[in-house]
């Protein structure tokens, strides 16, 4: 076999692991972001100041430490104690909580009266960061699972099962939804058919960069899994379609009933997989010269599903960006999400019990179910990190960790201490060039592959590979949002 056979067959043919430990490493992100407050919040009370010295290096060396290494070790050498690293990472936020030192302007703050403060609201900021680790996840996977230092079973499954990068496809199209100018109420200027036009050209990026896949990998010969999204297409196309037949839908019907859309979608693409030979087709045709349908059966007929999704990520877009001002309005809202992220993983356990498996390649109604239960999950989970930094300003009476809700009522020079910390942030960098992150990684893993055997590295050496790979992508995102630059040239 050639090195590029080796890498297909490294990467097919696999079955994934269970619900509860793609959970488990979900959880992992949100105690990570508590870490990064709490030690700001703990270095501030010691300090007195923020930012770090010598702040453009210190802080991203802190951010990339605290947020970026333990998802490379978690998904690589420390992957069978997976449950224990977050244990230890618990046990240390609950160490530097109890370590802060309340404020002497908030001496008696308890938790009812916690509840009743406001909250600005320029932003939501567990969106932000849901988005974010999203990109960075899937930023560290396409290039890990290329090393056997990454799980088997993390890795995207062939036909049926749940692994780690299929939760990360069908997230990432749910937080494209989450803040689409439709979840963000943004008005329609014109007719509708103008608002699809606008639409159609909105995507040239992501066509681009698919054409621009597609004809790096066959130029050279670039190892590819074909039964992931055919022999031509890829994940950007995927995006660009999804993005314009979700917003032709929603230009037709409410915006406010894209949670039906996305039930009745996902329910008949089911019916007609259990009730026609389509799922035969796509699982078992394997006549790809025939044509470009039956050589991209895969991509395209997922879209269905990944729209599908799409619209669950609008409708709970809605919901996230409401007006709220109080921090119990916000705590309730995010319970609530927790809520709903529960009743869609049970009615998950009846569609595997009575109907069918996740399958990924199929992006069929359990797909469906299970991408918006763990993004719900996910988010929630980040929602419920943001409270506790929160209450933890509050007490402290440090009002300025980047990328977390701030408290209403003004402080002496807040805003100016705000946009500096800001500044300093990678969350808020990556959040700045999420296309852009995404193209690099890409691009970086192509490099990587071309460079380094990543068959036959030792683990130490693939962790400290995976590392470099990161930080560069980091740092070259973050330099950018430093100098106050947006890639965005559409």
């Amino acid at each position: 076999m050639t090195q590029k056979d080796l890498k297909e067959a490294f990467v097919s043919n696999l079955n994934g692991t269970s619900l509860q430990e793609v959970a488990l490493g979900t959880s992992l992100s949100p105690v990570c972001l508590l870490n990064r407050g709490l030690m700001l919040i703990l270095i501030h009370q010691v300090k007195g100041t923020l930012p770090l010295p010598l702040p453009q290096i210190s802080h991203l060396l802190l951010d990339f430490s605290v947020l970026i290494l333990p998802l490379v070790v978690s998904c690589t050498v420390l992957s069978d104690v997976l449950h224990h690293v977050i244990v230890i990472l618990i046990f240390v936020s609950a160490c530097v909580f109890c370590y802060i030192r309340p404020s002497t302007r908030h001496p008696k703050t308890s938790v009812n009266t916690f509840l009743q403060n406001h909250v600005q609201f320029n932003q939501v900021p567990f969106v932000t960061a849901f988005r974010v680790f999203i990109n960075v996840k899937t930023a560290i996977s396409i290039l890990a699972v290329d090393f056997s230092a990454f799980p088997r079973r993390y890795a995207k499954t062939e036909t049926y099962g749940t692994g780690v990068m299929d939760f990360g496809v069908g997230a990432y199209v749910f937080a494209n939804g989450l803040v689409c100018p439709e979840a963000r109420r943004k008005n329609i200027s014109g007719s509708k058919m103008n608002h699809i036009t606008k639409q159609l050209v909105s995507v040239w990026p992501l066509v681009v960069l698919g054409l621009g896949r597609l004809a790096s990998v066959k130029m050279t010969h670039y190892h590819e899994h074909v039964t992931e999204y055919g022999v031509h297409w890829n994940f950007f196309f995927t995006l660009a379609v999804v993005r314009v037949v979700a917003s032709m839908l929603l230009a037709i019907l409410p915006v406010s009933q894209a949670w039906v859309l996305s039930l009745v979608l996902s329910g008949l693409y089911q019916c007609t997989l259990e009730t026609t030979g389509l799922k035969a087709f796509i699982m078992h045709n394997n006549n790809r010269d025939k044509d470009f349908l039956h050589a991209n059966k895969e991509g395209i007929f997922s879209t269905v599903g990944y729209v599908a999704i799409y619209m669950a990520g609008v409708q709970v877009g809605l919901y996230v960006m409401q007006l709220r001002s109080h921090i119990k309005e916000w705590l309730k809202a995010i319970l609530s999400l927790l809520l709903v992220s529960f009743v869609l993983y049970a009615a998950l356990y009846m569609c595997q019990t009575l109907v069918v498996p996740v399958s990924r390649r199929l992006a069929n109604l359990p797909f469906c179910l299970w991408s918006v239960a763990q993004s719900l999950f996910f988010l929630s989970c980040l929602g419920l990190v943001d409270m506790v930094l929160l209450f933890s300003k509050t007490i402290s009476g440090c009002h300025f960790v980047p990328s977390s809700w701030n408290l209403h009522k003004k402080h002496p020079n807040s805003d100016g201490k705000t946009v500096v910390i800001e500044r300093f942030c990678l969350v808020q960098a990556v959040a700045r060039n999420q296309l852009l992150f995404f193209l690099l990684a890409n691009v970086m893993t192509g490099l990587t592959n071309s460079v380094v055997d990543t068959l036959h590295c030792s683990s130490s050496f693939s962790v400290c590979v995976l590392l470099i790979y990161m930080f560069t992508n980091c740092s070259v995102t973050y330099v950018l949002h430093l100098c106050g630059i947006t890639v965005k040239f559409w």
